[in-house]
């Protein structure tokens, strides 16, 4: 079907229409072969809190962005290549349910839909489109993803030294190796991680002692050893101070 749809008008137009609503500050979307498979609202777990946003799936990439006016325009365009994406279900807690996290090497976060068909759906597409993607390159599975960082939330206190609380002074950081909430003396130092930044990024004590003796810093789904509450997972990308 997607074959079928590739060099279609039709196909051609809902495109245009989506590159249209993001207009001249967003990327050209119209390519030879490119399909949208499908379009949704869902809710992104943002650093500070969860939020709307507007997803358009296609057979090679995830766009997602801000809703200026629903169905009208779009702003903050963001680009994830499918290539590089894996995907992994969320357990439901509390008002977050029907969620799963998207993974990449450069950011990873967490998304819900409004019902569990809608997740289903989402889920299964995605899937595919990722396995035909591999299929026609010859290339393997990413190994390698960014932290899911934890919403500032969820963390009262240094989530290493369980010492330091965070007050309006004492401000949070996070992690961009384990992805968690940290205080400043707990994450002063930089380390380069080529698939997140060109410059060397923000990480932790430990995470900075694990690379520098060419150890393994905890995977972000290691997180759910801290308890379950810690699992509702999320990045920064739509908050003003997202340089912490």
């Amino acid at each position: 079907m997607v074959d079928r749809l590739a060099n279609s008008e039709a196909n051609s137009k809902r495109i245009g229409v989506v590159e249209g609503c993001f207009g001249t500050a967003g990327q050209p979307l119209v390519i030879p072969g490119r399909v949208l498979i499908g379009e949704g609202v869902l809710t992104k777990l943002c650093r500070k809190k969860p939020k709307a946003r507007q997803f358009f799936l296609f057979n090679d990439i995830l766009v997602y962005g801000n809703i200026v006016i629903q169905k009208k325009k779009y702003n903050k365009q963001h680009i994830i290549p499918l290539e590089s994406v894996t995907i992994d279900t969320v357990p439901d807690e509390g008002d977050l349910r029907n969620g799963w996290i998207i993974k990449t090497p450069t950011k990873s976060f967490a998304v819900y839909a409004a019902t569990a068909t809608e997740k289903s759906e989402w889920m299964n597409h995605i899937g595919k489109c990722v396995v035909d993607l591999l299929q026609k390159s010859g290339k393997a599975p990413t190994g390698e993803h960014a932290a899911v960082w934890i919403p500032d939330s969820e963390a009262t206190v240094c989530m290493r030294c369980q010492k330091v609380k965070f007050t309006p002074v004492s401000r949070r950081h996070h992690c961009r190796k384990c992805g968690y909430v940290v205080c400043g003396p707990c994450s002063d130092k930089k380390f380069l991680l080529p698939s997140q930044s060109s410059k060397p990024v923000r990480v932790c004590e430990f995470c900075f002692s694990q690379l520098t003796a060419g150890g393994l810093a905890p995977r972000a789904d290691s997180i759910s050893r801290l308890g379950s509450k810690f699992n509702n997972m999320s990045d920064d990308d739509d908050d003003d101070d997202s340089s912490d």
